[in-house]
């Protein structure tokens, strides 16, 4: 028998400390659960269920870690992560860079004010018209990843910097449908000759195109990539790729991206920093190259653990097992289904007493698979009406969030010392209707 069986009070006291490394520094307990200075309850009850909250000031001292760890690297926010127009500027007061992937992603960088100067896009099939769009909007660089794009972008504009996207050859030990820099990817250009679409022909493509300036290469090896080997690694095979590109056409590129992708918890951004400024360092002394300029795109490591979501209970079903079904789901979350994302959760807005039990939250779709959290420690008189809140959703929920069921999209709401503020407001049946013909 263990201590909190014998003193439930201390089992209590136990469940009701918060994880640090699962939720925002700025959230405690203080009869319900406070967000940046804001009790759940009081944010639910104004804003509704579910519902995305962000910690501005969270977001802003990540931002500022990256620019203290990294000073002369150019920090670009992977917007793909979380894009509205609030938090691309609080990032570009906090002097990041943006990496956008699609002509909507510029249109709200462009409505943000977020300088173009210091926006690069991406994306693996871009159409004309995201081309057309970052060039309107005049983007800094634009990342290439095919012979199509390069001739449709030559095509398009007579002066454009330009990158190509490599793919390294490296593991970033993740799931492997979020494991980007391996060979046979939809993504970038091989280092092996043997392939036909490789590296050197893209370099060559590009030189034949007079309105293009080719300044650097570009790696993106995966997303919830904790091991920081894995981009020393890149960053030494993406230095011997400039040395190849120097010997075989004589220019030297300027520029390196390492991409993004950095774990939300257990990157050591410090040990990031060091070692591969010295890979960086010691491979550019070994070629005789100058250091290029480097460039590194946090998204998820920036905004994933400034956010909670807020659910209401709909109803718990208890038998085999208990579940504990919510008003959202994989509508507004569908990183469980798509590639087996952990969560947690907790009760908000009440003090229970009740001893711990085991439950599945589970959504409200049509699915199996429409499950939150697996092995969540709830009270055991967790009942309808109740409000959960889900650590974590910072990052890839309002962006990859869905209309399944036509259910409408959550809004999200920005929280900092105490006041709240819409930032996007809730999607409405009426949003919904609008689109008909």
């Amino acid at each position: 028998m263990t201590l909190a069986e014998l003193l439930p009070s201390v089992g209590r006291t136990v469940a009701d400390r918060l994880d640090a490394e699962a939720w925002p520094p700025g959230t405690r307990l203080d009869g319900d659960l406070v967000f940046a200075g804001v009790p759940a309850g009081t944010l639910a009850a104004r804003f509704g269920t579910p519902a995305y909250l962000i910690d501005e000031a969270e977001v802003r001292r990540r931002a500022r870690a990256y620019r203290d760890a990294l000073p002369g690297v150019e920090v670009a926010f992977a917007g793909k992560a979380l894009c509205c127009r609030a938090v691309l500027r609080w990032l570009a007061e906090e002097g990041l860079s943006l990496d956008t992937c699609s002509g909507g992603e510029v249109a709200m960088a462009r409505s943000a004010g977020f300088p173009a100067d210091r926006i690069l896009l991406h994306g693996n099939a871009k159409t004309p018209e995201d081309l057309k769009a970052a060039l309107g909007y005049g983007v800094g660089r634009i990342v290439l990843d095919s012979l199509d794009e390069i001739d449709q972008l030559g095509a398009l504009t007579a002066r454009q910097d330009v990158l190509i996207r490599v793919t390294p050859d490296v593991d970033g030990d993740t799931h492997r449908k979020i494991n980007t820099g391996t060979e046979g990817q939809k993504f970038g250009f091989s280092l092996r000759p043997s392939v036909p679409d490789n590296l050197d022909r893209a370099v060559a493509t590009v030189l034949g195109q007079p309105g293009l300036r080719l300044v650097g290469l570009h790696c993106h090896i995966g997303s919830q990539v904790s091991r920081v080997d894995r981009y020393e690694l890149a960053a030494r095979r993406m230095v011997a790729a400039l040395a190849r590109i120097r010997a075989t056409y004589g220019i030297e590129l300027p520029q390196l991206d390492l991409g993004g992708g950095h774990a939300g918890t257990g990157f050591d951004l410090t040990g990031f920093a060091a070692r591969v400024r010295v890979a960086l360092a010691y491979e550019c002394t070994a070629h005789g190259l100058a250091e290029p300029r480097l460039t590194v795109e946090p998204g998820r490591a920036i905004v994933a653990r400034a956010g909670i979501t807020l659910y209401r209970v709909c109803a718990v079903k208890r038998g085999s097992s208990t579940f504990v079904a919510v008003d959202g789901g994989m509508s507004d979350n569908p990183r469980p289904a798509l590639y087996g994302a952990r969560y947690t959760a907790r009760l908000a807005g009440r003090v229970s007493h009740a001893p711990r039990v085991p439950v599945t939250v589970v959504g409200r779709h049509c699915e199996s698979g429409d499950v939150l959290a697996e092995d969540v420690p709830l009270p055991g008189d967790v009942r309808a009406g109740d409000l959960l809140a889900v650590p974590g959703t910072g990052a890839y929920h309002q962006s990859l969030a869905s209309n399944y069921n036509l259910v409408g999209r959550p809004p999200l709401v920005g929280v900092r010392d105490g006041v709240a503020r819409l930032l996007v407001r809730r999607e409405t049946e009426e949003d919904l209707l609008a689109r008909e013909a």
